[in-house]
């Protein structure tokens, strides 16, 4: 069955030739102008399955794209690419930061938007194609310095207490807690946790190990399970 691409855009001539695009490569693209309608859309209201994937402008009439996305990730995990005519690097950060996968600066090639969403949704096609003994091993829980990793669950324990986490948060933590005691650099953390997000910054992972650290000191005021090494990157205390 084809994926269902939701574009979300106002202007009429950028979804046609998205949409275009898409129908090409074998998707089945569905296309709103607002940003309630695409919230709508990705939660199923009108008896319609969810889209796979979400084509979002950050300039819509109604809200912001990037409201739009804080808003889905409340209820949804599927990927998100901002299209957007700013290219200015508080957007892009604040864009990744909230969830988003990718980031297109207008003008862009429709081609090259598809290219881009053919990449992170073969990402994910492993995930959903786990195998049963891949399942039971994800599920055991592994525990270091203090937190506790429930990978089927996605859900991290700290001292006990569930952490409430983003998604690109919750994948940092589960990054350094699966390399205990290995120094990460910040090119390493961004393979790994913001896989195909060809614009993804440094400071994106700065910003997210800061926030991380606030939620862990919450719990525990005296404890800094995270630990940063000047010049090379960040690191989980093996204990």
């Amino acid at each position: 069955m084809a994926k269902t691409i939701l574009i979300v855009e106002d202007e009429q001539a950028i979804a046609d030739g998205i949409a275009y695009a898409l129908r090409t490569e074998g998707f089945a693209p569905l296309h709103v102008m607002l940003g309630e309608q695409a919230l709508s859309a990705m939660r199923g209201e009108g008896g319609q399955p969810p889209p796979d994937l979400v084509v979002l402008d950050i300039g819509l009439p109604d809200m912001s794209g990037l409201e739009v996305c804080r808003r889905l990730r409340q209820f949804s995990d599927a990927p998100v690419i901002f299209l957007t005519a700013r290219s200015d690097e508080i957007d892009r950060v604040v864009g990744l930061e909230i969830g988003a996968d990718d980031y297109v600066t207008k003008p862009f090639s429709p081609r090259e938007l598809v290219a881009r969403i053919r990449v992170i949704l073969r990402r994910l096609g492993p995930q959903a194609a786990q195998t049963a003994a891949q399942a039971v091993q994800a599920s055991q829980a592994r525990r270091v310095a203090g937190l506790e990793l429930r990978a089927l669950e996605a859900r991290v324990l700290y001292l006990g207490h569930a952490l409430d986490l983003t998604r690109y948060e919750y994948l940092l933590l589960k990054t350094l807690i699966e390399h205990p005691g290995h120094v990460l650099s910040r090119a390493q953390l961004m393979d790994r946790v913001w896989t195909g997000a060809a614009d993804t910054l440094d400071r994106t992972v700065d910003a997210h190990v800061k926030s991380l650290r606030a939620k862990l000191r919450a719990v525990s005021p005296e404890n800094e399970p995270i630990q940063t090494h000047r010049g090379l990157g960040y690191s989980l205390a093996a204990t």
